[in-house]
């Protein structure tokens, strides 16, 4: 399994956009304001599905030209979203690269947040939920709440295994070293501001 951002070296207002090669090549967020279809096809030539960590703009604005150019369903935890094609309920089973990984509902940033977890990956993809070292999703957005935030991030920690080598997150570089360590900061800096 391969997971490479294909938003890495975007000039405009976007998200991560982590595109998942394996036995379902999946596209964990779509990004925005850049050619996300050129990066699919110049990677790996083709798309099985597109998955949401969270509708905001920045992490959607690329789902309908994606959708467009592979023929594929969008999944996320609203399905009456009109981006969603299919909800995913927390402790639901969501197959990306080769592995299974279990969606938890992490709402606080905003209210259809989910995080997406594999324990034999040891890969949790983490949307604006947290960030490396400490960092944490903002709650001064409409839908945003702070103690709602705390207690998805305590779940989160709760979830994951102290192990965990790889943390995918919606803004910034990705963590691979102690990434438990930095969503057990983002839980202390939360309950702080």
């Amino acid at each position: 399994m391969v997971i490479r951002n294909i938003a890495q070296n975007a000039a405009g207002f976007t998200s991560n956009a982590f595109l998942v090669d394996g036995d379902r090549t999946v596209l964990v967020d779509a990004g925005n304001d850049f050619d996300a279809v050129a990066a699919i096809d110049a990677t790996t030539g083709g798309l099985d599905a597109v998955v949401l960590t969270h509708t905001h703009s920045d992490h959607v604005g690329n789902v309908a030209d994606v959708v467009e150019a592979f023929e594929v369903e969008v999944y996320g935890f609203d399905p009456d979203h009109e981006l969603v094609d299919r909800g995913i309920d927390d402790g639901s089973s969501v197959s990306i690269g080769d592995h299974e990984y279990e969606a938890l509902h992490t709402p606080g940033h905003k209210n259809d947040h989910l995080c997406f977890y594999s324990e034999p990956a040891s890969v949790c993809f983490a949307g604006d939920l947290v960030f490396a070292n400490g960092g944490f999703g903002r709650t001064d957005l409409e839908e945003g709440n702070r103690e709602l935030l705390i207690r998805s991030i305590d779940y989160l920690l709760e979830t994951i295994d102290p192990s965990l080598s790889e943390l995918h997150v919606g803004h910034g570089p990705s963590v691979e070293v102690n990434p438990y360590q930095h969503v057990e900061l983002a839980s202390q800096a939360a309950r702080m501001g």
